[in-house]
C-alpha cells in the first residue's frame, strides 16, 4: 500500500464510527471471527481498544492483521483502522500507483 493511498483511507475512516471493542479479554477468536466478517463487507473498519485492555494496541494492530489478513491504515492512541480489499464486494477504490 503506498502512502497516497494510506491518506486516502485515513481520510475514510475519519467519517465512521468503531464497530468493535477489545476490552480485558483482549483478542478471542470470536472477536477475531467478527473482524474478519466486518472485514469481508465492509473492507474498512474502526477499532477501539478500551482502557481495561492492557495489550498495546499497535501490537494488538499487528496481531489482527495478521489474523485476518488486512492491513493496517494507523493506530492512533487506543483507535485501530484496518483494511482489506473485498474479492467480490468492492466498495473502494484506491488511487491507483504510479
Amino acid at each position: 500500500m503506498t502512502s497516497k493511498q494510506r491518506a486516502y483511507l485515513k481520510g475514510l475512516a475519519m467519517n465512521i464510527d468503531p464497530i468493535y471493542q477489545v476490552g480485558k479479554s483482549s483478542l478471542t477468536p470470536e472477536i477475531t471471527k467478527g473482524l474478519d466478517e466486518a472485514l469481508m463487507a465492509r473492507e474498512l473498519i474502526k477499532i477501539n481498544i478500551l482502557k481495561n485492555c492492557l495489550d498495546d494496541p499497535g501490537e494488538l494492530a499487528r496481531i489482527i492483521a495478521e489474523r485476518t489478513h488486512s492491513e493496517i491504515v494507523q493506530v492512533i492512541g487506543k483507535k485501530i483502522v484496518l483494511y482489506r480489499e473485498s474479492k467480490d464486494k468492492k466498495k473502494i477504490e484506491l488511487p491507483k500507483e504510479k
